[in-house]
């Protein structure tokens, strides 16, 4: 059990510890901001926007829960960190919905829909009508107010200036991915590629559909903000930690994401990253060239072994996934990502599957009540 003096926490350097702090301090409070956010959502007047908000509470929680781990780099101070954290996830959350389900293909709407998350990152921003450019307009302030809930969290940063350009820089590849990935079908793959090669010589040797990757994942970001919380963040933490998450650490974080969607995917027409593979087993080399680049990256890190045990945790997470045993070929690849995670991965992966057959078999209050 990790050592607690009054308030203050030990940063979790095992798993055990970590799961300890996950269950009795992380997902409580995620499910407390989840809660308030889902209520003002029942509240939009708008139904497009009322249904969208409500869809991507009710199937992405998962994608709080797990960025919510990072809070635990704030220690005394994590449950402001889960404050950003869950406001910010539920935009992303939130707009992914308006722009893969919803009534626009309109790229021009996507840019100012993604406003709010700059916008939710510059303490001197001030909200604006992110809706102007489409037909549903009235959300009774929902976006606004996530996003003023993220710039209230960072307003109260001592380090804000430290990590403000990294968090800008982040954002920044995130919403120009959400820009190009949900346009007309026939013009994502051309924009992604030309995109790509606007950065191509800045980042290690990759492919354009594992830059997009690295791109979609918001870890980095809630890395910074938890640190930044603490009393003793130094400045070179800024960029130790933007260059340990980016890409690699990022990039292991959505292709797993997108290695277990696959037939989801496919199935909906769906852009799936790990379909320009050209087999499955470049598809299994270049994942574990993520998986040692990913460990490779921790090196500089404050408090390493932690973000070592992220590693392992979303190979365990993600593989332990339902979607798994569902397609064939995924299920074998999924059982040798395992082996070259380790014993430490096969923890994770026997953990996730023993929370989500809890929250099968209870209902969501009772589920919610065992892990507090």
């Amino acid at each position: 059990m990790p050592k607690e003096v009054g308030n203050v926490m030990s940063v979790p350097s095992m798993p055990i510890s970590l799961m300890s702090h996950v269950y009795r301090k992380v997902l409580p409070a995620v499910h407390k901001e989840l809660a308030y956010w889902k209520s003002r959502a029942e509240a939009i007047p708008d139904p497009e926007l009322r249904n969208q908000a409500l869809a991507s509470i009710e199937h992405k929680t998962f994608h709080c829960e797990g960025g919510a781990i990072m809070s635990l780099m704030a220690k005394a101070k994590y449950e402001e960190a889960i404050r950003f954290i869950v406001a910010y996830q539920t935009i992303s959350d939130y707009l992914d919905n308006l722009c893969d389900r919803s009534t626009s293909l309109d790229p021009g709407d996507f840019a100012a829909l993604h406003e709010s998350m700059e916008d939710a990152l510059n303490t001197d921003a001030s909200s604006k009508n992110y809706y102007r450019l489409r037909n549903e307009q009235d959300d009774g302030n929902y976006l606004a107010d996530l996003a003023a809930t993220c710039r209230e969290v960072l307003s109260g940063l001592e380090h804000y200036s430290h990590i403000k350009s990294h968090l800008l820089e982040l954002c920044r590849y995130y919403c120009d991915l959400q820009i190009h990935k949900h346009v007309v079908v026939e013009e994502r793959v051309p924009r992604l590629q030309t995109w790509f090669d606007q950065y191509r010589s800045d980042i290690p040797e990759m492919e354009w559909y594992e830059f997009s990757a690295c791109s979609g994942s918001t870890l980095g970001i809630f890395c910074l903000v938890s640190y930044a919380l603490r009393d003793d963040f130094e400045r070179e933490h800024a960029e130790n930690i933007r260059n340990g998450y980016f890409p690699y650490i990022q990039g292991l974080h959505i292709l797993l994401d997108y290695l277990i969607d696959q037939e989801e995917d496919r199935a909906g027409g769906d852009l799936n990253f790990c379909f320009y593979y050209e087999n499955e087993e470049k598809l299994f080399s270049r994942l574990k060239h993520f998986v040692l680049e990913a460990d490779k990256h921790t090196e500089k890190l404050p408090h390493k072994h932690f973000h070592k045990l992220i590693n392992r945790g979303l190979l365990g997470i993600y593989l332990s996934d339902e979607k798994v045993r569902k397609q064939r070929n995924v299920r074998r690849l999924a059982k040798s990502m395992i082996k070259t995670g380790g014993m430490v991965s096969y923890f994770f992966y026997m953990n996730g599957r023993a929370y989500r057959a809890i929250q099968k078999l209870m209902p969501a209050g009772m589920a919610k009540a065992f892990i507090k």
